[in-house]
């Protein structure tokens, strides 16, 4: 049975998410504030998380954060009434690997938790456990990523994107294929996604990130790991 982490702090939500999840089959425990979140999470244990930004103790911004600096690789869904871009893309930046604004439709949130669920269960068996380029290596098993020694922190979605483009390198990959490949689902209106995602990739991993050696823009194509 898949486990489900719901670190959220309104009553009624919490009651019909976790009914509505248990239905489905999930296991599902809760937090209701973003410190006994972070516990939980960090103990790991769980498929997915389902995350709040506004919560007493601590944000849901510091609470991914920690989570990913801790090398928690789980899923992150991130749920919250604050529906701005800019919450939407600070989540992502510091982790994130979806977000939904509330109020939302029960049946999109389902979906998007099976594309996570789908996506982390196929990239679970890399063909090899490391790769390197430059100064950077990935443990695929372990979810890891070191430059210069040093962890670097990615989001599962990050990880999943770069390893794709790695095990595809020197091929010229679209956005649309990307989107399809590594999100899962039907996001072709936000194919600007992954040149967010990218723009990360490269500041976390390049030695200059706006002259990059390994991650490359294709113009007007899409996007290539350079060949080795």
């Amino acid at each position: 049975m898949r486990s489900i982490l719901l670190i959220e702090d309104e009553e009624g939500l919490i009651l019909t998410l976790t009914d509505r999840l248990k239905s489905e089959g999930y296991h599902v425990e809760s937090a209701t504030d973003g410190d006994t979140g972070l516990a939980r999470g960090l103990a790991g244990g769980f498929d997915l998380i389902l995350l709040d930004i506004m919560l007493p103790g601590r944000s849901g911004f510091d609470v991914c954060r920690r989570l990913r600096q801790g090398g928690i690789a789980t899923p992150i869904l991130m749920l919250t009434a604050r529906g701005a871009v800019v919450d939407k893309v600070e989540g992502l930046q510091i982790g994130a690997d979806d977000y939904m604004a509330k109020p939302f439709e029960m049946a999109e949130l389902l979906a998007r938790i099976e594309a996570l669920l789908r996506r982390a269960i196929a990239w679970a068996k890399p063909a090899s456990d490391t790769f390197r380029f430059g100064a950077v290596t990935l443990n695929f098993s372990k979810t890891e990523v070191l430059k210069d020694g040093r962890p670097v922190a990615l989001s599962a979605r990050e990880f999943q994107l770069l390893r794709y483009l790695i095990e595809n390198r020197g091929k010229t990959l679209s956005r649309e294929e990307l989107l399809e490949k590594v999100w899962g689902y039907d996001a072709s209106l936000f194919t600007r996604t992954i040149d967010v995602h990218m723009a990360w990739l490269r500041q976390k991993l390049e030695v200059n990130p706006k002259a990059p050696e390994y991650l490359l823009t294709v113009r007007g194509t899409g996007y290539k790991f350079a060949e080795a």
